[in-house]
């Protein structure tokens, strides 16, 4: 639900001090979130973000609304929960890219399948900074860091590619120090209906001295005539591409696009959005299909207390129906009957 006055992005701003190093690109994301949220004018208690562990997981404590703070990859887990358990909350879930895509890869893939409607972010800078440096599962294979002791032995994970064949329906991927668009991008994220998944790279400046700040910035090379950075960083919607699939038969192509323009690498990497699909059901609705039908129709609850028993009351709130679509209903009925502990149960969450 959107709050009808002026929200600020400091509306969303912790006091809890933060200990992440001088040029972090996790500042970005912190304050793209924060600004994303304000711009659609969220309600802070109908947020929920999820993260694992990890510099990135540190990023619940700095946004004022719900978060939780789980164990390392299993934080896409606990966001389907949160997500089932109370549909109305905006969830997002925030990974670093050994959390998410290491110890958290199956967790990633099963998440595409289910399409439930919620963004996943993942922080990409190619190494685990909050344990030193290691190569993580998106560093190219060759690549040596500052941190290691020899180049990276393995083959790097494509996060656009591995999304796209889990089923992500919404696929994105941002610069963080890119702010303005990043903030669209998670804004897009969000209001996507199904799971949306965005990558973010953001250099590590303690870690990676490879793919720095001024290495995506181009400030390595330089145009011969004007002398100016040629940034490597550059948006697919400048380029006219369209990652929208309008109907069911563009699957296959749309996608196929989106394959294509997730190899590059190098002199040139696209940010923006590779993939949309909204012709997939989400995993929300697929569970309802599945739930009988209430013999009550929402608001046409005429019962008494004296025909129901408290459990067989609680049994109206399984009966298929949303429980924000019927609490009223049974909060009204449950009050009727002395000692009902169903009107306590279904009140509204703080």
């Amino acid at each position: 639900m959107a709050l009808e006055q002026v929200v600020k992005p400091s509306d969303f701003a912790t006091e809890v001090h933060n200990d992440w190093c001088p040029g972090c690109g996790d500042f970005g994301i912190l304050r793209t979130i924060q600004m994303a949220l304000a711009e659609l004018r969220m309600e802070p208690h109908r947020v929920t973000i999820v993260s694992g562990i990890g510099c990135s997981a540190k990023t619940i404590h700095y946004v004022k609304t719900y978060g939780v703070h789980t164990l390392h990859g299993r934080a896409l887990p606990y966001a389907a929960g949160v997500k089932l358990a109370n549909p109305q909350l905006k969830v997002l879930c925030l990974s670093g890219d050994g959390d998410g895509l290491g110890i958290g890869g199956g967790h990633f893939v099963n998440a595409g399948r289910r399409n439930l409607d919620m963004l996943y972010v993942i922080h990409d800078n190619g190494v685990y900074g909050l344990t030193k440096g290691q190569a993580s599962p998106t560093l190219k294979l060759g690549v040596q860091t500052k941190s290691l002791a020899h180049p990276n032995i393995n083959d790097a994970v494509n996060p656009i590619w591995l999304a796209l064949a889990a089923g992500a329906t919404w696929v994105g991927r941002g610069y963080s120090y890119d702010i303005k668009h990043l903030v669209a991008l998670i804004k897009q994220g969000i209001e996507h209906k199904g799971y949306a998944f965005l990558d973010v790279l953001q250099p590590c400046p303690t870690y990676n001295d490879i793919n720095t700040k001024e290495w995506y910035g181009g400030e390595d090379r330089k145009d011969a005539n004007s002398g100016r950075p040629l940034p490597r960083v550059y948006k697919l919607e400048d380029e006219g591409f369209d990652p929208v699939v309008h109907e069911p038969l563009e699957i296959e192509k749309k996608a196929t696009q989106a394959l294509e323009k997730a190899l590059e690498w190098g002199d040139r990497i696209p940010i923006g959005v590779f993939f949309k699909n909204e012709h997939v059901p989400t995993f929300e609705e697929r569970i309802l299909q599945r739930v009988p039908t209430s013999p009550w129709p929402v608001g046409q609850l005429e019962v008494t207390a004296a025909r129901f028993t408290p459990r067989e009351l609680s049994r109206i709130s399984c009966a298929g129906l949303p429980i924000s679509q019927i609490r009223s209903d049974i909060s009204d009925i449950a009050s009727a009957i002395a000692g009902s502990s169903v009107h306590t149960a279904m009140s509204s969450p703080r």
